[in-house]
C-alpha cells in the first residue's frame, strides 16, 4: 500500500522520531511505513489519521 506520509511528515517538519513518539510506535516502525515495507494496522492508520487530521484515505493509497 503506498502512502502519504514522509510528505505529510516532510510538511510539519518532523523527524521520523518526533512522529514515532506521537504515535507511540518506534521510528523503525515508521520508517517501515513510509517505505512500504509495512502496512499499519487499522488502530494505527486511525492513529496516524488522528494526528494529520485527515481522513485514512488522504494518506493511504491501494496499489
Amino acid at each position: 500500500m503506498k502512502n502519504r506520509l514522509k510528505v505529510l511528515r516532510a510538511e510539519r517538519d518532523w523527524s521520523q522520531q518526533d512522529l514515532a513518539d506521537a504515535l507511540g510506535v518506534s521510528r523503525q516502525s515508521v520508517n517501515a511505513i513510509e517505505t512500504g515495507k509495512y502496512d499499519p494496522s487499522l488502530p494505527l492508520a486511525f492513529r496516524i489519521a488522528d494526528v494529520f487530521d485527515l481522513a485514512i484515505e488522504a494518506i493511504f493509497i491501494r496499489d
